[in-house]
């Protein structure tokens, strides 16, 4: 079924409530395991319902953010969510304390227990005005970003719209582009702060009533991370300074030499090679029309997902006024169907996203035997692993799309992930810092981010541009504004794709193997626990950021890039 055809109806939650409470009551009074099975599973049909509701109204209204039907549903899920959170908890409470729990376990997976277990940690009745208060905000900010209309080279065009004109091969059309693209946050400076700040407190006051001692205590359950904990973080945080931060320098450098410049700025930091990035040589239907040659001949797996995608219009890629920025994947239980959602706009970026979201969306696929909503996806950490994985396998096949590009998106596609990590662990200290000093002031924050930006990012030279050197670049970030605590999952599951690359260019058959394995059991299994079943090691090891490091570094230095 196309997903124009799937049908969305405001759920009736009174309804749902009294549907809830007997199936509960039924659960409680079972006379036998099978029993209380049988009930579980006709409210997990429920919850999937609910779930599949929501997914399909918040898709429709990012696709087009002025539509005014599905923004007042939007509307209504921010204000109606906590109380599904609540009928969710009270699920939780029943099967947490079932005498059955060992059989259930071997039905539902431990892993749902542990992730029921910080559902009730992280919610309570109390906190239901502070979560609509969230959620209004978080879609305060998607609304205002998605708003900008903006003028340039003639024509009124969305912040994803200026991104060609910021890998522009004329340097003076970069500045350009980047200025007017962070005019627009310079512009809305106020009011981004205001929504942070409020954001902030919001959450700083739902952790304290929740009896914790800020939000980044509540924020880690909030995430799911079961196996690991703020300090094994800064430990990594501290191999890749050690360890990855020298080469993504080293890898700046170069691109400066390259591009004959006195200096690298931050209209100059994307732009790779004097003949320009390399780029997809065909528009969006282009692209997946090669799309699905590629999956059909990387393996049957592929091929039978992407042409499902294909075949029932689960793909919107195409940036057009209203849409709200960015790019995700999503999964409708109701339909088994993944959902794939961008802003393709002409760059690199369209096959990245491509490949990336097709990682996720493949891992739904593989895995949508599952009917417990919790563990369709894994924990987010454990999700990129798919996405960023799928990345590196799909190498082979580049040359579909860059053509005569072909190693210069490979150079770059590498480079960038070494360039990625310190981004994205700067991301992950700076929520730490805010959350663990929630009363900071608008300035103090961003002097916070941009003194990261220096220990972590030491290339970042905003020369010219007053709005980014205060420490203002983090304003686009949407994940800081919308999924606290949500970033360094990218760097963790780096490390873990790092180590696919390394090991497909070893033994691509075998690398292949574990990877379509490791999408096939979804979340059924923590971080760590699907890290040793896909036979690779955990980023959190002392050893295994060097161990991996020395490779890639290897491949990009026999890379003679001035050539490219």
């Amino acid at each position: 079924m196309k997903f124009s055809e799937f049908k969305y109806e405001r759920p009736n939650l009174e309804e749902i409530k009294k549907e809830y409470n007997r199936l509960l009551e039924n659960i409680k009074n079972a006379k036998s395991k099978e029993e209380e099975y049988e009930n579980i599973l006709e409210i997990n049909k429920i919850r999937n319902r609910i779930f599949s509701l929501g997914s399909i109204s918040m898709i429709r209204h990012t696709i087009n953010t002025e539509d005014k039907f599905y923004d007042e549903e939007n509307n209504y899920w921010d204000e109606h969510s906590p109380y599904y959170e609540e009928l969710d908890n009270e699920f939780y409470k029943v099967i947490l304390k079932s005498k059955n729990r060992e059989f259930l376990e071997n039905k539902f997976t431990k892993q749902f227990f542990v992730l029921a277990e910080d559902a009730i940690k992280s919610f309570d009745s109390s906190i239901i005005e502070e979560l609509q208060e969230e959620n209004r905000l978080s879609s305060e900010y998607q609304k205002l970003i998605a708003s900008a209309k903006i003028e340039f080279q003639g024509e009124v065009r969305n912040l994803s719209g200026l991104t060609p004109f910021m890998l522009d091969k004329n340097r003076e059309v970069r500045k350009n582009a980047s200025e007017t693209k962070f005019n627009f946050f310079r512009e809305n400076e106020e009011k981004i702060d205001e929504i942070f700040h409020k954001l902030v407190q919001v959450r700083d006051k739902m952790a304290k009533k929740l009896g914790y001692k800020n939000f980044v205590e509540l924020g880690y359950i909030r995430m799911n991370r079961s196996d690991y904990n703020p300090e094994m973080v800064e430990n990594f945080r501290k191999q890749v300074k050690d360890y990855i931060v020298p080469v993504a320098s080293d890898l700046y450098e170069r691109q400066k030499e390259r591009l004959g410049l006195d200096s690298l700025k931050y209209y100059d930091q994307n732009y790779e090679f004097t003949t320009g990035n390399a780029t997809p040589k065909g528009d969006a239907d282009w692209i997946i029309k090669n799309g699905q040659k590629m999956y059909s001949e990387l393996s049957k797996e592929t091929e039978e997902f992407f042409n499902f995608m294909v075949k029932n219009e689960l793909m919107d890629l195409k940036t057009k006024e209203g849409k709200a920025s960015g790019g995700y994947c999503d999964y409708i239980a109701l339909y088994k169907s993944p959902f794939i959602f961008s802003n393709f706009n002409g760059t690199s970026g369209d096959i990245d996203v491509l490949t990336h979201e097709a990682g996720h969306a493949f891992q739904a696929y593989k895995s949508s035997w599952i009917e417990v909503p919790e563990i369709n996806f894994p924990t987010y950490e454990s999700c990129e692993i798919h996405s960023m994985s799928m990345e590196f396998f799909t190498w082979p096949w580049m040359n579909l799309f860059f053509k005569e590009d072909t190693d210069k998106y490979k150079f770059s596609h590498l480079g960038g992930a070494m360039k990625f990590i310190p981004y994205g662990i700067t991301v992950d200290h700076f929520q730490h810092k805010i959350y663990e000093n929630p009363n900071m002031t608008p300035e103090e924050r961003k002097k916070t981010w941009r003194d990261l930006e220096k220990y972590y990012l030491p290339h970042k030279d905003y020369e010219g541009c007053d709005f980014l050197e205060r420490g203002g670049w983090w304003f686009q970030q949407s994940h800081i504004f919308q999924s606290p605590f949500y970033y360094i999952d990218y760097t963790l599951a780096q490390m873990c794709a790092l180590q696919f690359f390394k090991r497909m260019n070893e033994d691509r058959e075998d690398a292949w193997k574990d990877y379509v394995r490791l999408c096939e059991i979804g979340g059924t299994k923590s971080f760590l626990g699907l890290v040793e079943y896909a036979n690779l090691k955990s980023p959190f090891e002392d050893g295994t950021v060097k161990s991996v490091i020395g490779d890639i570094k290897a491949w990009l230095d026999k890379i003679e890039d001035k050539k490219l």
